[in-house]
């Protein structure tokens, strides 16, 4: 079974010549349903998990006197760079796994039993942006009874690498959908691939369930663009919450740096390890240099993401339908014990360099 994150969507068509920027979603689940994977299901959905898991988190942190600034724990890079070079800050991580490690757990979980199978007999293969994903899966903490959340996990540039040797014609192929239970996202899910992306989802989370009400204003452009860190502050619920953003590793320091020396007052702060979010991630396509140099790749493939989840029929992680069904039937609540069990994790101090 195979599981796609938000921003290969945006990318992989960069491997076949397509434009940058151009969404292909149909035509990405087609071709790995011909390479013979049973299953092909939507990352989106693991997105959409982690902000029910983290937006309980964050607002339990607030109302419970919890350690303020949290910090996003999606991109294992910039984990890792936590645990060697600012340990001390540790406490301010969130408990969450990534989206990639809870849509394992689901997978060997929920699904298995849905499904009637034996999760011993799952191997569940992501396609990430990331090379640092493939460490992720192999972190302490992860996965449950002896088994992985993730049993493998390949970039972009290699399943555009599968799919060449297979033969696929990508270009010509006719749309094809996810596959049920675990294949509705919605926008919220969708802008995870992109700077800001993760906050802004957090935050249409947040405010609806703060206020109690279904809010029509659910657009946080402070918090997008590609500028290195971002700082905005919103009205929730009569709370003003400041919050900040930051993509790359020198970005990250200048706000952990301030947070270290008690000169920052953010209630919520997002770090990604790549500049830009995983749209440039490490294991995205690489354009030549007379193309990099002269077109803002970060912004384009952005650009996608934000368009499609403007169409997309759902674009608050908590209204996605699936979503809804996992809590009712499997997880019980946000936060919940079993949720904890399967969808949160720990970090450790390491030595530098290592």
């Amino acid at each position: 079974m195979v599981h796609t994150a938000p921003s290969i969507r945006a990318t992989l068509g960069e491997c076949f010549d397509m434009p940058i920027g151009t969404n292909v979603t149909g035509k990405m689940v087609a071709a790995l349903k011909m390479l013979g994977f049973d299953r092909v299901f939507d990352t989106n959905f693991g997105a959409d998990l982690t902000i029910m898991e983290e937006g309980t988190e964050f607002i339990q942190r607030v109302q419970n006197g919890g350690v303020l600034p949290m910090i996003t724990s999606c991109s294992p890079g910039w984990v890792k760079f936590c645990e060697h070079y600012y340990p001390d800050l540790i406490p301010h991580l969130s408990t969450c796994k990534s989206p990639q490690q809870m849509q394992g757990a689901m997978i060997k979980s929920y699904y298995a039993e849905k499904a009637g199978i034996d999760p011993k007999d799952i191997v569940v293969v992501s396609v990430m942006p990331c090379v640092a994903k493939k460490f992720e899966i192999k972190r302490d903490d992860q996965g449950r009874d002896g088994m992985q959340d993730n049993d493998i996990s390949i970039t972009t540039r290699e399943l555009a690498k599968m799919i060449k040797r297979a033969g696929i014609q990508f270009t010509q192929l006719e749309d094809a959908d996810f596959d049920p239970i675990m294949g509705i996202g919605t926008g919220a899910g969708t802008i995870f691939g992109a700077t800001g992306g993760v906050m802004e989802a957090a935050l249409r989370t947040v405010a609806d369930k703060l206020t109690g009400e279904d809010l029509k204003q659910i657009d946080y452009n402070e918090v997008r663009g590609t500028d290195d860190i971002k700082e905005a502050t919103y009205e929730v619920a009569g709370m003003n919450v400041k919050v900040a953003v930051a993509s790359g590793l020198k970005n990250a320091a200048v706000i952990l740096d301030k947070i270290r020396a008690g000169e920052a007052d953010y209630q919520f702060v997002e770090i990604m390890c790549c500049p830009g979010g995983c749209v440039n991630g490490g294991g995205q396509p690489i354009q030549p240099g007379h193309v990099r140099n002269f077109t803002d790749l970060k912004a384009l493939r952005a650009k996608a993401l934000y368009e499609d989840d403007l169409n997309l029929p759902y674009r608050k992680s908590h209204d996605n339908p699936e979503i809804k069904a996992i809590y009712e039937e499997y997880l019980g609540e946000p936060g919940s014990h079993k949720a904890h069990e399967l969808l949160h994790t720990s970090y450790v101090e390491r030595k530098k360099g290592l």
